[in-house]
């Protein structure tokens, strides 16, 4: 059994740090989820207020992180994959943020579209990370690590299929010049979002193994 807790003593800052931004990454995605929601009901949005929002916490949450390991002179877990997770984090909220500034430039190129499969595999990956981030805390074999990686694995893969299928279909549609640059830069955005937490699972996997 592996406990980050033995690694860095009773001190709970570092994870009270690393899940305030898993939580900052989850609710991201939650924002995305209600914007196009939004768009498919034909609703016009106007701000990206809450994304902007998501994104700076998550950045002042790192920025604490940081300040915390140079003012801790021992740590047992190496520096680096603290500062690893928090970076793969942080980059989650960033990338849904840069989504919800595509989709803002022409909402109206999006309205005749469903993404209740990419709505379904974000939340199901944000969530898994967030999962894998509050483990930490409670204490988690290399088995269970290794389960959930694997489903974020999975997920990443679903997300690189929907993300072919729906390109296949945007070549072979009736869409102008604007439309194809615009919907193919959406689509390999909101897969990358998949890849960040896949990124942000893999570190976590990679901690849980060194010091199981």
């Amino acid at each position: 059994m592996f406990s980050i807790r033995k690694l860095l003593g009773h001190d709970d800052k570092f994870y009270d740090l690393l899940e305030a931004s898993a939580q900052q990454a989850d609710t991201s995605v939650h924002h995305l989820v209600a914007l196009l929601a939004k768009i498919e009901h034909h609703d016009s949005p106007q701000s990206l207020e809450t994304f902007v929002a998501s994104r700076r916490k998550d950045k002042q949450i790192t920025q604490e992180l940081t300040e915390q390991l140079c003012k801790t002179f021992v740590t047992p877990l190496e520096r680096e994959d603290i500062q690893a997770l928090a970076a793969a984090l942080y980059k989650i909220p960033k990338t849904v943020e840069k989504i919800g500034e595509r989709v803002l430039i022409c909402p109206q190129d999006l309205e005749a579209r469903h993404f209740k499969k990419h709505v379904e595999l974000l939340d199901r990956a944000a969530e898994t990370v967030l999962a894998m981030v509050k483990d930490l805390r409670k204490g988690i074999d290399a088995a269970t690590a290794r389960e959930k990686n694997t489903k974020l694995q999975t997920i990443e893969g679903d997300a690189d299929a929907l993300e072919l299928e729906l390109l296949r279909e945007l070549y072979h549609g009736d869409y102008d010049a604007k439309q194809i640059l615009f919907l193919q830069e959406l689509f390999e955005l909101l897969e990358k979002v998949i890849d960040r937490c896949r990124d942000a699972g893999n570190i976590i996997l990679q901690v849980v193994l060194k010091y199981s």
